[in-house]
């Protein structure tokens, strides 16, 4: 039901126009036929009744002079002045049977109307119909006068009078239909601008206003999107102030739990690992089969305090805003490729001045790219990763891509992807996953540094 095929307004207008114009020009057409038809109907009663007092006046005559001889019935003298191509004149007895009959011929019509308007025309219309009159002569019937026309003569002056009203619509509707195009065209010129508006909203860009139309439908549409462009750009202004606080807090959180940690559970780490020490020295005099134990001991602190130092530098990176961001991410690949063991392969690459850019873009790009590489090498078990961040005139665009294990994007709804595409939203940026064509996964980023000059939509040309 929704693939059926979409025709453009102003067409689909123009051919409803051109049937109901066709179907008047039908409409009109089959007016004058009938109006013809019921002329030439009456056209043949009136012959009929002046052929029949034209005969009482001869039979009258005849008995007024009391001739033997009887011109009657003749029909000559008013065949003079009634007679057209095709017509037919005839006196019919009392009996039925007819006396006399005078008819004119009709020479060939120049275009005969094709059959199948001929068998139309005969089906409706019955061409060839007798027009009769009696002739009554002092109260005496002396039979009747039939007056008809020839049924191809009557049927190809129907045809001709349809020709002129069928050349008239093949010159009328293509004119017609073009008027009524370019009228829709014009009329229909401001949705452009609509598609225009909606295209630059779904592009991210509520700041988009359409102008005033001159239709008053076109102008409750434009009152209706403005009106909404207005209210998703405060909602979304809402949200990303929302959202900037709860990483604010969120990254508050993290800098006071890696605080905890240090002070606490480091300081007891450093501890376990003197004990352990001096418990070896005071082993290795007293008691040697304890220095096992105690080299345990010392091994399970060093590496519980490793973890911790991944652990707080995942929580508390270098401050950004002093090594700068290349610096900064320069140092988490670095990180990565050395706690990896070669198991993981991560390059990175630069193309533009990033000492300019914003602390809280850089702090943000630095958090996002630390959650993609952990997403990367834990559970997508990439080999290799590579990260390519570039900086525009407008905009700094980051590409992610790595081998590992293709999966869907939809599927992809964790908190790492989750808390990625907040940074990005409170930035008024753009980020897309998907499976890349050849296995893996590519992320992109694209944050704009400055909103870029928005004009208003103005009136097409």
């Amino acid at each position: 039901m929704w693939n059926r095929p979409r025709f453009d307004l102003k067409v689909r207008l123009t051919l409803r126009v051109a049937a109901i114009s066709a179907a008047c020009f039908a409409a009109i057409s089959a007016y004058f036929l009938i109006t013809a038809d019921r002329a030439a109907h009456a056209r043949l009663d009136d012959i009929a009744v002046i052929v029949a007092k034209t005969l009482e006046l001869q039979q009258g005559k005849i008995q007024w002079v009391a001739s033997p001889r009887s011109d009657f019935p003749n029909l000559d003298p008013v065949s003079a002045y009634v007679m057209t191509p095709g017509l037919c004149l005839a006196f019919r007895g009392t009996s039925g049977d007819i006396l006399q009959r005078f008819c004119s011929g009709a020479p060939a019509p120049a275009s005969p109307p094709p059959q199948a308007f001929a068998a139309f025309y005969r089906g409706l219309f019955d061409p060839g119909r007798e027009a009769a009159r009696p002739v009554i002569v002092r109260g005496t019937k002396l039979g009747d006068t039939v007056v008809s026309v020839d049924p191809a003569v009557q049927t190809a002056d129907a045809w001709h009078e349809a020709g002129r009203l069928m050349l008239a619509l093949a010159i009328a509707l293509p004119l017609l239909c073009a008027l009524v195009y370019a009228a829709l065209a014009r009329a229909l010129r401001p949705t452009r601008l609509i598609r225009t508006g909606l295209e630059r909203i779904a592009a991210n860009d509520l700041t988009t206003r359409l102008p005033p139309f001159d239709l008053a439908e076109l102008s409750a549409i434009r009152d209706g999107f403005n009106h909404l462009a207005e209210s998703l750009e405060t909602a979304l202004a809402e949200r990303s102030e929302l959202t900037r606080k709860l990483i604010a807090l969120q990254d508050e959180e993290r800098r006071h739990l890696a605080r905890e940690l240090h002070d606490e559970f480091g300081q007891s780490l450093a501890a376990i690992r003197a004990l352990a020490s001096s418990a070896r020295q005071t082993a290795a005099q007293d008691c040697p089969a304890l220095l096992g134990e105690c080299d345990g001991i010392a091994r399970t602190a060093t590496g519980m305090m490793e973890t911790l130092r991944g652990t707080l530098f995942r929580l508390r990176p270098p401050d950004v805003e002093e090594l700068g961001l290349v610096a900064s991410l320069e140092g988490l690949v670095a990180g990565w490729n050395g706690r990896s063991r070669g198991e993981t392969r991560f390059s990175i690459r630069f193309d533009g001045a990033f000492e300019t850019l914003p602390a809280t873009i850089s702090a943000s790009l630095y958090r996002i790219v630390q959650e993609a590489l952990t997403n990367a090498a834990k559970h997508a078990v990439a080999t290799r990763v590579s990260l390519e961040l570039t900086m525009g005139a407008s905009e700094i665009a980051l590409a992610i891509d790595d081998d590992g294990r293709a999966s869907d994007p939809v599927a992809k709804s964790g908190m790492g992807l989750l808390g990625m595409r907040e940074r990005v939203a409170a930035l008024r940026g753009q980020l897309s996953f998907e499976a890349a064509p050849n296995g893996g996964s590519a992320l992109r980023v694209v944050i704009p540094l400055a909103a870029a000059d928005r004009q208003p939509l103005e009136h097409a040309a």
